[in-house]
């Protein structure tokens, strides 16, 4: 989708005028308002700074870096993360909350929040940058003077691998303030967004929370926490900017954002209190300083939540009570639910530069370490069914994608629409493949053996992938959407449509694209030794169980997806992709028992399990797991080749009838007319009413030979 120029309508209503103009005043109490929120976020961690430095230094062993570094990284911190948070609020407000213009190009309200999104993440990376020589600071006791210096920095950075989040931190960043910049059109919102996501991911897994026992679930649960955190505060301070400047779309949008924000309140709440629960035993909350932030955090969140849903439930009320409403109803309490978010970032990044009250004399064994928890044991059947540790991310995500699918089901039943019984099953079968994989015994012991590894990614690959595909979410949602209706604004159906025909979702589907993803990820991943990089990182364990569930949905989805699909391959063509691709899964796997190389050895020798473990015998039975749980897919894919086809004959055959129905057998006694004027000796007669001279009988001949 290109990057050209928004066309503006030529004739914009009085409203659509006064949106641009308000808009786009650089001095009106929007940008004061910005400010307030740096200003209380900085000044808010400095305070809890400057009352936990002394307990910090002491926990963490380290001497004192001075003032400028003791302050600077919590003050940094914030100004940071609220800027993310504008950037991330800003980029879903013009992805989702209000309109583009007919033609795709961003109207007047979503161009100023992609602008927005700019100036945050612009900050958010200078702020990324600032945060590497603090760090490093911060880490190794040197002052920061000491620590700019260039052979001690590099020296350094190496070493302390919270700088190099921080430094892709600003990667990500800069390069969403550089689509931002650059997007004049709908389409391109998406990828200000996803780059805007991708920012916050390194700052989770930095600092504490990746440090010690449990850091996995602490993980996971920082990564929920931080989004839902972001999306909450960034996005109403665009949608109260918005508002505040007469937006056309101001009730709509305050609509859209209100229920984002109520899941996101849950979120932060819930993702707060795991995470919390994981760094310290609950009797330490009113007895150790990194309890009494965790404390005020978590009032701060509680008082925001309240003041918003107040704010929401009122306001929301008197705007479906009038067409005219005043600004104050937008300002009301969005103000003050701002400033104590600011108050809530700036307790988060004290939070972050003090340590939990146990994690200097916690005693871990090397695989704590390294995973976050311990095994019970070598695996058994037992053990590898029953002794779950739940996944946060992809646990949830399984439980949620079920609980919507049956909504969307319901909603059909009580319309009156049937759906399949068998979608539905093969729905939720997926679903609790997903999560056994991820959160049974299975995923428990992935991080520690290569062949409980092999088959969770066989799992997430080769069967959940087929399960999902057959449930049709994609045409569930068509049917139980409602349309927007003529002349309204886009909601979720037609988002999905749009996202259906676009160039980006030809060519994530183009068969060579998914067949080399799918097929060449197994020998990059394995054989090429990237796995050897990085399967000590727990981001690498989240972003390959991505990888695996995404490559596997799009190669079934070509073939045996009963969803509508940016394009249509003949059954033929589906089965001679089938055919091609799946059996260089079971050549992957005779390589892989063949080859003598132990796969990321090193790593797995550090873990030191408390039962015999044989390296290369576990890589070999990871190789026969590939080899031969990739057999029983493709028996599923050919089943559901082989019955797609006979349906599609059954419907083409039903059809054929009817049409002869309407037409009387018209088709039929052509036929048997042409095959008698064939007969030797039958002279045609032409048709009633009509007479045909010699030239129009050659001319008839003639066509009809051709």
């Amino acid at each position: 989708m290109p990057m050209t120029s928004p066309t503006i309508d030529a004739e914009p209503d009085p409203e659509h005028a006064l949106d641009r103009d308000r808009l786009s005043d650089p001095s009106g109490p929007r940008r004061l308002l910005v400010a307030a929120m740096v200003v209380v976020g900085a000044v808010a961690g400095a305070l809890v700074t400057a009352a936990s430095a002394a307990t910090a230094l002491r926990l963490a062993g380290v001497p004192d870096a001075g003032g400028l570094t003791t302050y600077g990284v919590p003050v940094v911190t914030a100004v940071g993360q609220i800027s993310a948070a504008i950037g991330l609020g800003s980029a879903m407000f013009a992805a989702f909350f209000v309109p583009p213009q007919k033609g795709g190009a961003l109207d007047v309200g979503g161009f100023r929040a992609i602008r927005w999104a700019y100036t945050a993440m612009l900050t958010w990376a200078v702020c990324a940058l600032l945060m590497i020589p603090l760090t490093i600071s911060n880490v190794s006791g040197y002052s920061l003077s000491e620590t700019l210096k260039p052979d001690n920095l590099a020296t350094a950075y190496g070493q302390v691998a919270d700088g190099r989040y921080w430094l892709w931190t600003a990667i990500f960043a800069l390069l969403a303030a550089i689509v931002a910049r650059a997007a004049l059109r709908w389409g391109w919102t998406f990828a200000v967004l996803g780059l805007a996501f991708l920012s916050l991911m390194p700052s989770a897994l930095a600092g504490h929370s990746s440090a010690g026992g449990g850091h996995d679930i602490a993980t996971n649960s920082l990564i929920l926490h931080i989004v839902a955190a972001a999306v909450w505060t960034g996005g109403l301070l665009v949608v109260l900017a918005y508002a505040f400047g007469g937006g056309r779309w101001r009730t709509l949008a305050l609509h859209r954002y209100s229920r984002v924000a109520f899941w996101c309140l849950i979120v932060v709440g819930v993702s707060g209190v795991i995470n919390a629960l994981v760094r310290m035993p609950i009797g330490q909350l009113f007895t150790t300083t990194y309890g009494l932030i965790v404390l005020g955090k978590l009032l701060a969140f509680v008082l925001a939540g309240a003041i918003g849903g107040l704010h929401r439930w009122v306001t929301i009320r008197e705007l479906d009570a009038t067409d005219e409403p005043k600004k104050s109803l937008f300002v009301r309490f969005a103000a003050v639910e701002l400033i104590v978010l600011a108050v809530a970032f700036g307790f988060a990044a004290g939070l972050s530069r003090t340590p939990p009250p146990d994690l200097a004399t916690a005693d871990v064994s090397p695989m704590e370490l390294k995973i976050g928890y311990d095994l019970n044991g070598p695996p058994t059947v037992a053990r590898l069914l029953f002794d779950w540790r739940f996944d946060i991310v992809f646990g949830t995500a399984a439980v949620i994608m079920a609980v919507v699918y049956l909504r969307g089901v319901w909603r059909l039943h009580k319309r009156g629409d049937a759906w399949p019984v068998g979608r539905t099953v093969a729905w939720l079968l997926g679903c609790l493949s997903l999560l056994i994989a991820t959160s049974s015994g299975m995923g428990r012991y992935s991080p520690a053996l290569f062949s409980s590894h092999m088959m969770g990614h066989m799992m997430l690959s080769m069967l959940a992938p087929v399960l999902l595909v057959l449930g049709g979410p994609v045409l569930l949602a068509l049917r139980a959407l409602p349309p927007a209706g003529r002349g309204n604004p886009d909601g979720p159906r037609e988002w999905i449509l749009t996202a259906l025909h676009s160039k980006f979702s030809r060519f994530i589907t183009h068969p060579a694209i998914v067949v080399v993803v799918f097929v060449g990820s197994f020998y990059v991943l394995y054989l090429g030794g990237l796995f050897d990089i990085v399967v000590e990182h727990h981001s690498a364990h989240l972003l390959m169980n991505l990888h695996f569930i995404v490559s596997g949905y799009l190669f079934y989805w070509i073939t045996i997806g009963i969803d509508p699909a940016p394009r249509q391959l003949s059954p033929v063509a589906k089965l001679g992709i089938v055919i091609g691709a799946l059996p260089f899964h079971a050549f992957f796997g005779v390589a892989l028992m063949m080859t003598q190389r132990i796969i990321a050895g090193d790593y797995y020798s550090q873990l030191l399990p408390s039962f015999p473990l044989d390296l290369a015998a576990d890589q070999r039975v990871g190789g026969g797991i590939a080899w031969a749980t990739g057999e029983f897919p493709l028996v599923i894919v050919m089943l559901a080749l082989l019955v797609q086809w006979r349906r599609q004959d059954d419907r083409a055959a039903r059809r054929f009838d009817r049409k002869e129905d309407r037409d009387s057998d018209a088709e039929l006694e052509a036929y048997n007319a042409m095959l008698r004027g064939m007969s030797p000796g039958h002279e045609p007669e032409p048709p009633t009413g009509e007479t045909l001279d010699d030239g129009a009988a050659d001319s008839v001949d003639t066509d009809s030979r051709t």
